[in-house]
């Protein structure tokens, strides 16, 4: 009896010690540090719309003239690519209408192997070619995709009178656990919203943002200081009804814009008037951004960024550590 007292009292302070460390994260605590990898003090992560940035081959599957037959400067696009990622120097990048991360692992190989990106993924669609992939010399934990997820285009209707849906292009969303060091980490989303003005995409986009607000409060509600950070192109302003609501404004899931209210812009790179580019951290996750970091990155005149792409890069500095 005396044993089983004993066994019992080890069995309550151990399940007593996981209850009281919210903050332990087992994804982390589950892997181990690659050879490759010295963790980090700090965290740079851009983000950039590349306007359909695609390689020299065609997928047979993809029936698309610029995927099909690639425009004849892509050589030079990739160089002068290249040099600005030299000149960020990010841990991490996630790439919109980018064709794929094996595309991104081949051109980080030729074109910026000092820069020491090892990890490459992204979920690209079955029959298109614009994807969401990200690069990154920082290991990386459980991925996260809402590929598959049919959801609705709010308001909306088919001819028949059913209510509209869509699977189209949720494989342009994914979230990723971004493993720092041994006492910080991160969730990553990367989005590529949908294009378009008018009251049908702005709807489709909510619908999105709905089911991505979704995923993140579960996120939350398995770690309720979970840091999170969401990048990419919305194809929606500071102002507009589907941005404001991705922010929230509940006490359980609300973003904050660093850039509000700063009229810094991202699009069109050459005659800049407004800015569907973003980079976006949770509450818990904001006493971390260095002041005054997250900006659009422009190295070279405005005709020289879009040549390269149509939309600015973006970048931000992290503390890896809790503030």
């Amino acid at each position: 009896m005396r044993t089983l007292f004993i066994i019992l009292l080890f069995l309550i302070a151990g399940c007593q010690a996981d209850s009281s460390n919210p903050e332990n994260n087992t994804t982390q605590s589950q892997l181990i540090w690659p050879e490759w990898y010295a963790p980090e003090d700090t965290v740079r992560v851009l983000s950039w719309n590349v306007e359909h940035f695609v390689d020299n081959f065609d997928n047979p599957y993809i029936d698309n003239r610029r995927e099909n037959d690639p425009p004849s400067d892509m050589p030079e696009r990739r160089e002068q690519l290249a040099k600005v990622l030299k000149l960020a120097d990010a841990d991490i990048v996630v790439f919109q209408e980018f064709e794929s991360s094996s595309y991104a692992q081949l051109l980080a190989e030729e074109f910026f192997p000092e820069l020491g990106y090892q990890v490459f993924s992204g979920l690209e669609s079955d029959d298109w070619y614009m994807n969401v992939v990200i690069l990154s010399r920082i290991p990386l934990g459980t991925f996260y995709s809402y590929a598959t997820s049919n959801v609705p285009i709010i308001g909306q209707q088919n001819d028949d009178g059913s209510p509209a849906s869509q699977t189209f292009i949720n494989n342009r969303m994914w979230s990723v656990d971004v493993l720092v060091n041994d006492n910080y980490d991160f969730n990553l989303t990367g989005v590529h919203l949908k294009a378009g003005r008018g009251e049908r995409n702005e709807y489709w986009r909510l619908g999105m943002i709905n089911l991505l607000r979704n995923q993140l409060s579960k996120f939350i509600n398995l770690d309720h200081d979970q840091n999170l950070l969401v990048v990419g192109d919305f194809n929606a302003t500071p102002e507009s009804p589907e941005f404001q609501s991705f922010l929230g404004d509940s006490t359980d899931l609300t973003f904050i814009d660093p850039l509000a209210g700063t009229g810094i812009f991202t699009h069109p790179a050459d005659s800049l008037f407004w800015r569907i580019d973003h980079i976006i951290p949770n509450e818990f996750m904001m006493p971390e951004i260095i002041p005054n970091s997250v900006q659009v990155f422009t190295p070279f005149s405005p005709d020289s960024m879009n040549f390269i792409a149509d939309h600015l890069p973006m970048i931000v500095d992290i503390v890896a550590s809790e503030q």
